[in-house]
């Protein structure tokens, strides 16, 4: 009882629940008011997430005939639960270390994809022909982003492991604490190349130009959200929200996570504005310079470009660079 009370609050409140869902939709906001004036638009207000969120818990969530009912309800709620303890697994330095025995790199591993897998399983439960078109583009770009991933979750945990005179040290909290005792990874040139395969991998898992071919506007009219409305697609968007929480703060655990003086509170002020430079580097700017790849370019640039970055790094540190 004594460990599963603190986890709950973790997992509800802080660093996952209220606290990921509020810095989700406020980095969303964020993103969204920058992209606008990085193309000379007013833009909308910061807390226009918000304000979507409220608009569509206020609808009715339409189910097409021809649906799978219950596939078609329970695909929302299966990407947010994920992200939901996902978030809590993510160390904020200064203020909170991680859940204890439970913040593996490989559980994040297999938790990450959730989002992408219920976005399918949710474009194929609604029987629209442009939710199966989402649906194998979505298999197709994450089967190429995942192999970078896990290239520099093995590089990152390999270079912990070697400095303690392990094989690979799996725990992000492990992680964390190593570069806060030792230096962080974004100064360690070893490591370069898979900061820079990371930074190519946030476009790709958040699904945002040139890598938004599974929802296409322009092309499959949302693809798999075609068919969403009301609290449905509201826990869709909580969702991304909450992803970009837990894709940008690994991030930040991973090559940039040492604390500064002040306490707790400054700390998760100071995490937030981490994520948020992560974000406008790797998500904003990417997405108002560019279009949209076709399904076949973006597979192949995870391939030429993410994988062997990541892989170099990983090398490097097999032979102790």
């Amino acid at each position: 009882m004594n460990d599963i009370l603190p986890a709950l609050f973790h997992m509800l409140v802080f660093p996952g629940g209220l606290f990921a869902v509020a810095a989700g939709l406020l980095l969303k906001g964020l993103d969204r008011r920058v992209e606008a004036r990085l193309q000379r638009r007013v833009g909308p207000p910061l807390l226009q997430p918000v304000f979507d969120l409220i608009k569509l818990a206020g609808k009715e969530t339409l189910i097409p005939a021809t649906a799978n009912r219950a596939a078609f309800l329970t695909a929302p709620l299966i990407g947010f639960t994920g992200m939901a303890v996902c978030a809590a697994l993510i160390p904020v330095s200064g203020a909170y270390s991680g859940l204890a025995g439970m913040g593996d790199m490989l559980v994040l591993f297999y938790l990450l994809p959730l989002p992408a897998i219920a976005l399918m399983v949710g474009g194929s439960a609604s029987s629209s022909p442009f939710g199966a078109l989402g649906f194998s583009r979505e298999m197709c770009l994450m089967l190429a982003y995942e192999i970078p991933l896990l290239a520099v979750l093995l590089a990152v945990a390999m270079r912990v492991g070697a400095a303690v005179g392990g094989g690979a040290e799996l725990s992000l909290s492990a992680v964390a604490a190593h570069q806060i005792a030792h230096g962080q990874f974004i100064a360690d040139p070893v490591m370069w190349p898979a900061f820079i395969a990371y930074l190519l991998f946030l476009p790709g898992t958040m699904g945002v130009p040139p890598f938004d071919v599974p929802e296409a506007e322009t092309e499959i009219i949302e693809g798999p959200l075609l068919e969403y409305s009301g609290p449905a697609l509201g826990f869709f968007h909580l969702t991304s929200a909450l992803k970009s929480v837990v894709v940008l703060g690994l991030g930040v655990a991973m090559f940039f996570p040492a604390p500064v003086p002040g306490g707790a509170f400054v700390n998760v002020l100071w995490f937030l504005c981490k994520c948020a430079g992560l974000m406008l580097v790797s998500l904003t700017v990417v997405k108002s310079a560019t279009g949209r790849f076709r399904v076949d370019q973006a597979f192949t640039f995870y391939l030429r470009y993410p994988a062997p970055l990541a892989l170099a790094s990983l090398i490097l540190v097999w032979q102790g660079a």
